[in-house]
């Protein structure tokens, strides 16, 4: 694999820290600005809207630019919006400062999907998107919570300063090691990467992402009082299970790479399956310790193996505009997790127990499961048809056929 990749998955690193670190920071920052928890929440929901309103915004505005040159100046605008974070005044510069961390994260990894697939043989897509997502789950499991210690004991604002230095060394690596060759993208432009997006398999894909991700959020939105209340861990033990979680989540994203490149569709139906499956366990994986870690762990691997798939079965639905769809399949997943968390809170108001937000989320993965369904269905159905136009396309007229015998 291309060492250009490792410059995509540094990127991807600082991206994936500074999404989740905002959890684990909220009662320092509630506490030093003088606002509620429930106020410093919004932080977490302005990172969300600024990746759902950036990844197709800048996505279609950057089609004719270098995507070399596109990467640098997101992650530049990612060092900006960490940097004004770190230095933010009060709670409504802090959310404009977060919205703006969060622009740049859909459309860095849409384009980062294509420059990775661009540099590698089709055998190796998948494999390589899943190499620049290692940088999203390894994240999970030393960027996010060292940078949650790094708060707790240095300030939450030198926690956004260390995410800052991260995106610095990321745009060095992505200044040296992505090619200039690989970097042209073609020139569509604005009308032509949107109209990609009007076919209905690419919005098949992307409810699949949306379904499939929310199942994955109304679960592991409410883990820690699942591990707590229903386990019996200490809220002490919760960062080192939740660190499991993204052991899980590398190890099924690994997977569902080299997986995807044998066969797309068997390794996006076979993840969401095994989701379902876990998630339909949770309830009973919860009543001892040890198969409570288990169960956080398979989480993480069964919703990760269909990460890759996912996102290059959008790219190539939207071949024309693989970027904005790229992108577009990014925002989606914010959506699902915004969505899915609701969901999962949903079942906890309604009173059906700690664990009744996995069993909510194992809904939405059956859900998930049915739309990639009819996308393949509907896939099977334009062959077909494509098939036989091509076939009567070459097939003479019987005008044809006695002119010939009488010539």
């Amino acid at each position: 694999m291309p060492l250009a990749l490792l410059a995509l998955a540094v990127g991807a690193f600082g991206i994936g820290t500074t999404e989740f670190v905002m959890m684990g920071l909220l009662p320092d920052v509630a506490d030093d600005l003088h606002i509620s928890i429930p106020s410093a929440g919004h932080l977490v929901s302005a990172y969300a809207l600024g990746v759902v309103i950036g990844a197709p915004l800048l996505a279609a505005l950057t089609a004719r630019m270098s995507r070399r040159t596109v990467l640098i100046a997101l992650m530049a605008l990612f060092v900006a919006g960490n940097a004004l974070s770190a230095f933010a005044p009060g709670n409504a510069s802090l959310l404009a400062a977060r919205f703006l961390s969060g622009l740049p994260h859909g459309a860095f990894f849409g384009v980062g999907a294509v420059v990775a697939t661009a540099m590698v043989p089709p055998e190796r897509k998948a494999r390589s998107v899943s190499l620049m997502f290692l940088g999203l789950t390894v994240a999970n499991i030393a960027g996010v919570p060292a940078a949650t210690l790094m708060g707790q004991h240095l300030g939450w604002r030198a926690t956004f300063l260390a995410v800052s230095a991260i995106g610095v060394a990321a745009i060095a690596a992505l200044a040296l090691l992505i090619p200039r060759d690989h970097a042209p993208a073609p020139a569509t432009g604005l009308r032509g990467e949107l109209a990609a997006l009007r076919s209905l398999p690419v919005w098949l894909a992307l409810g699949t992402t949306v379904a499939g991700f929310g199942a994955l959020f109304a679960a592991y939105s409410y883990v820690t009082p699942m591990l707590t209340d229903t386990a019996g861990y200490a809220e002490t033990s919760v960062t080192l299970l939740l660190a499991l979680f993204g052991v899980g989540a590398t190890a099924g994203n690994l997977l569902g790479g080299r997986l995807a490149d044998h066969s797309l569709r068997a390794t996006l139906f076979g993840g969401l399956a095994s989701l379902i499956l876990v998630l339909l366990l949770f309830p009973l994986m919860m009543r001892a310790e040890w198969s409570a870690a288990l169960a956080v762990a398979l989480l993480g691997m069964a919703a990760f193996i269909t990460g890759s798939p996912l996102q290059l079965m959008v790219m190539e639905k939207a071949s024309a505009a693989p970027s904005l769809a790229s992108s577009a399949n990014q925002a989606a997943f914010n959506l699902a997790n915004a969505g899915g968390a609701w969901l999962g809170g949903l079942a906890l108001s309604a009173g059906f127990g700690t664990t009744s937000p996995a069993l909510a989320g194992a809904l939405l993965a059956v859900l998930g499961l049915g739309v990639a369904g009819v996308s393949y269905g509907v896939d099977r159905r334009r062959a077909v048809a494509h098939a036989g136009r091509v076939v009567a396309a070459h097939v003479p007229s019987t005008t044809e056929t006695t002119g010939a015998r009488n010539g």
